[in-house]
């Protein structure tokens, strides 16, 4: 990448939605082949860096009838990567051993099947150790419902994670809190009366009530301005985008002063 290209806050371009990069007339390109390896190692990438799974999940959608404003969004993310090249997950050697979960939706985030977004993160202690972002395999018709199948695959992700937990012999006494910003969802977690809007997904309602009889998760009500899940369902102004970041524990090794000492100390 030349040197003199600008570099970004953040990896997508806030002025751009994700409709323009499905319906917007610009050239196809001739071999996507690039694109394809690029986008191949980008979801690699996404292993230790949860910050740019929106983006990417996006733009993997354009493997096939490239047009070049897809492969300007995959390169505006490799300038977000190169801006902070020193940024990623801590893992703190003072955290505790406790999960904690995040789960938000973008409902009919897709312009072009109306399919949903789920988002997901959980976090041992401080430290965060499982996030995905993915489109739901069915059409929601309510954010609530969204939301709800949302939190259905957060609570098969923290099922697995203390199955695995019990196999490494860590005790998780406690249930863990799944937090959601939805309140309607949060009602329909809680209410076990079934209603003619909630009978369709009557299979993940006695999952996460099951899960939450047995006193395995516990759901709570987080605000939107809190949720650190958005960052894998939406695009998020710089100040935002930073603050959860923060808050999730990503961070730039550069830039913070703690972990630059413990660095320059063993180099």
């Amino acid at each position: 990448m030349e040197q003199n290209i600008k570099l970004v806050s953040v990896e997508y371009d806030t002025t751009a939605t994700k409709c323009e990069l499905e319906v917007k007339e610009d050239p196809i390109l001739a071999d996507s082949s690039a694109y394809q390896r690029l986008i191949g190692r980008l979801i690699y990438l996404t292993i230790t860096r949860p910050d740019i799974c929106y983006a990417v999940q996006l733009l993997s959608q354009f493997m096939h009838q490239l047009k070049k404003s897809h492969m300007d969004s995959a390169l505006r993310v490799l300038r977000y990567l190169k801006k902070d090249p020193g940024q990623g997950i801590l893992m703190s050697s003072k955290s505790n051993m406790r999960l904690t979960a995040y789960c938000d939706a973008d409902w009919g985030a897709c312009p072009m099947s109306r399919k949903s977004l789920t988002g997901y993160c959980i976090k041992l202690g401080d430290s965060l150790i499982s996030w995905k972002t993915k489109k739901q395999t069915t059409i929601s018709k309510s954010s609530a419902e969204a939301e709800y199948r949302s939190m259905a695959a957060t609570t098969c992700e923290i099922t697995w994670i203390l199955g695995l937990l019990q196999d490494l012999n860590v005790d998780h006494k406690k249930p863990v809190e799944l937090h959601c910003d939805n309140k309607d969802t949060l009602h329909i977690a809680a209410n076990p009366i079934y209603h003619e809007r909630t009978k369709h997904i009557e299979i993940d309602c006695h999952l996460i009530r099951e899960k939450i009889q047995r006193n395995i998760i516990t759901t709570a009500h987080i605000s939107t301005g809190e949720q650190p899940a958005d960052l894998m369902t939406k695009p998020l102004g710089k100040l935002q985008h930073k603050y959860l970041l923060h808050k999730l524990g990503v961070l730039n090794l550069y830039n913070t002063p703690s972990l630059r000492g413990s660095v320059e100390d063993h180099g």
